[in-house]
């Protein structure tokens, strides 16, 4: 019988990803002049963009990667005729059932014709029931609520009243008038005609349902905050007792509402966004039920859709392909390997570890996520604009912080999941969203389990939770160009080195900063040092927003401010803990006497940290990141954080005139 169960045992991989190619160095760039292209315009030209890719570049080499591994995971447990109801088999029969498109494409429509037909049926006096039932079962029309921690007290979970979810990501989509944003518009309302159709209405029905989801929408997107406000996290902790709630919105019986679909009887909530929350509480009041039924017919469909026959799924390739620009589909494995990793994440990252993260690995990071805290205490005791006051509490904080690197202490347990090859694939993934939400609402009334991950093994990222004040780092990151043990000093320093330092500064961004050690939204500064700090953070946002990603288009340097700011700090620290290092082993990284591959290892960590970042990319997906991705492109990534890196300058030799060139004196150094 094959288990998921047991301990880690490294069994080595087949393939080795390398780090840096010295070959594709462009030296007909100069790195004064533009370093992004001077590192990776020999990655760029022999990795041309595929028709299946808005974007392709370091991570996706990686990604590539890892899916091949997990294909093979999943592949040897559906050859491996695991025993009925083990993790084991639920992973390969969602797989198989994901995979049978024969039998999806038969289905068409069928298994949801059950939740259209109750959304149609429902009378007058059954809307408000109807209203709990897809916010229990399908989705969050008009607003959305559920536990998470208590900003103000970590320890514990509160409960959140949101406002509604936008379907397109963004409100500008809906509420500016530019050719990009009414194409973006015109594609959607097509999506959602076409769908419907699939979905087994009239062309003429499916234009009036696409016609009040848009008008509806859009009404929501009219009091959603912009993308700069949604960074100020004070303004979204506004707690109310139930009381209070209810007579602030008192068209929604909110006792009801929590009893009926969570389960739960809260005595205080937070608002995050009481605006769009009332804007949702009069769409319920005044929407007429034909409106209210075309909106979660809507919701069902686009939530199934992916799950059910090939005319859906290349429906919504179409509208993808105007949202980024990627012109063929990805395989059908690969999007149905991604949803058994999103229902079964944490049972394939078992097997992940076991056979792809050497315990070696995990013990470097433990030795280098040491060495950046020291390099950011360094820092930190030498920050010309902050008081000593402030650096105790900051020095405080550092010392807290969580690592957890690799995979969690205790596995999640699937034995309740029912995954059943009888049923259809979108039953099934529905299930499986169904019993994690199940998961998540069993945690009400605990303690914050603190050993919790909120990324899979096998993710290829990291992250900082500012609520539990800790740093993660999946095992999947932790390979080349992020980190390769065959690999200098040097190269690890600056991509993983980097990564780590990254998110140990997200502790102290612009929104990170408001959090104390023990992860509640405490302030712990001097009114002083705050103002010091956000006259320095202006000026980042001065840098990012002067570049034009795009003909007209710039770079959004307030929404991508809390990136920017890790990024800088993440090159400053990671690089005073490679010269710490370094010391310690008498090199000195200027020096042409340590050359690697005919570079100063100082170049080199410059050179890899560079390479992450490689990609090539298409207009389309530009624009795109730049209306939704708090991260900077990849270019400015490299090119804007290094401008102000003195550093990096020396490395190069970089002189005034050239364009990455930058005065001491209007430098912005932070951390």
């Amino acid at each position: 019988m094959l288990a998921l169960a047991g301990g880690i045992a490294f069994t080595g991989a087949a393939e080795h990803l390398k780090s840096l190619n010295a070959a594709g160095i462009d030296k007909n760039t100069p790195a004064g002049e533009d370093f992004y292209l001077h590192v990776n315009r020999g990655w760029m030209e022999a990795n041309p963009l595929t028709p299946e890719h808005a974007r392709y570049g370091s991570f996706n080499v990686l990604a590539d990667s890892s899916q091949a591994r997990i294909r093979r995971i999943i592949d040897g447990l559906g050859a491996a005729n695991p025993e009925k109801g083990t993790t084991a088999y639920k992973v390969a029969a969602l797989y198989k059932t994901g995979m049978d498109s024969i039998r999806r494409n038969q289905m068409g429509a069928e298994p949801i014709k059950a939740d259209l037909a109750r959304i149609e049926a429902a009378t007058p006096d059954q809307m408000a029931d109807l209203f709990l039932w897809m916010h229990k079962y399908n989705s969050s029309p008009l607003l959305a609520a559920g536990p998470m921690e208590d900003m103000l007290n970590s320890q514990e979970y509160a409960m959140y009243v949101v406002g509604a979810p936008l379907n397109l990501g963004d409100r500008d989509y809906y509420l500016e008038n530019d050719k990009r944003n009414k194409s973006v518009r015109d594609a959607y309302q097509k999506l959602i005609v076409n769908q419907m159709v699939n979905a087994g209405y009239s062309k003429k029905d499916a234009q009036r349902i696409s016609k009040n989801v848009l008008k509806i929408e859009t009404l929501i997107a009219d009091s959603t905050w912009t993308r700069e406000a949604s960074r100020n996290m004070q303004a979204q902790y506004n707690p109310m007792t139930m009381a209070e709630l209810q007579a602030a919105y008192p068209s929604l019986n909110w006792k009801q509402f929590f009893n009926t679909t969570m389960g739960i009887d809260p005595e205080r909530v937070i608002v995050t966004t009481p605006n769009t929350v009332a804007q949702g509480i009069k769409l319920y009041d005044t929407l007429t039920d034909r409106e209210k039924k075309d909106l979660y017919l809507w919701q069902v469909v686009a939530s199934a859709s992916p799950y059910l026959s090939d005319k859906f799924s290349n429906t919504a390739f179409e509208f993808n392909k105007v949202m980024s620009g990627v012109q063929v589909m990805q395989p059908r494995w690969k999007r149905v390997q991604g949803a058994v990793e999103r229902s079964l994440g944490e049972a394939i990252g078992e097997l992940y570890v076991a056979q792809y993260f050497p315990e070696s690995s995990k013990i470097y990071m433990q030795g280098l996520v040491q060495n950046l805290r020291n390099a950011l205490a360094k820092h930190i005791m030498h920050l010309p604009w902050m008081s000593d006051d402030t650096k105790v509490q900051a020095l405080g904080k550092l010392n807290s912080i969580t690592v957890k690197i690799g995979y969690p202490d205790s596995w999640k347990d699937y034995t309740t999941l029912n995954v059943d090859p009888n049923l259809s694939y979108w039953e099934n993934v529905h299930n499986a969203q169904l019993w994690e939400n199940d998961e998540q609402l069993a945690k009400w009334g605990k303690p914050v389990d603190r050993t919790e991950w909120g990324m899979t093994p096998q993710t290829i990222n990291a992250y900082y939770n500012p609520l539990n004040n800790e740093i993660v780092f999946p095992a999947g990151i932790l390979q080349a160009p992020f980190y390769d043990p065959e690999a200098s000093d040097a190269e690890n320093y600056g991509g993983i080195g980097v990564v780590i330092g990254h998110e140990l500064t997200h502790g102290f961004d612009d929104q990170g900063c408001n959090f104390d050690k023990d992860g509640n939204m405490i302030n712990w500064w001097t009114a002083e040092d705050k103002e010091a700090f956000d006259k320095l953070t202006g000026g980042l946002v001065e840098q990012y927003s002067a570049v034009e990603v795009l003909p007209g288009l710039h770079a959004n340097g307030q929404y991508t401010l809390g990136e920017n700011i890790a990024d800088q700090g993440g090159l400053r620290i990671a690089m005073t803990a490679f010269l710490d290092s370094q010391k310690q082993k008498g090199v000195d990284v200027n020096s042409p006497a340590a050359m690697i591959d005919g570079f100063t290892p100082a170049q080199v960590f410059y050179m890899n940290f560079a390479n992450l970042w490689a990609q090539n990319i298409r207009e389309e997906e530009i624009r795109s990141l730049t209306s939704g991705d708090v991260h900077s492109l990849g270019e400015n990534r490299v090119n804007v954080a290094l401008r102000n890196i003195q550093p990096f300058f020396d490395a190069f030799g970089i002189k005034e005139g050239q364009k990455l060139y930058l005065p001491a004196s209007e430098q912005v150094i932070i951390w």
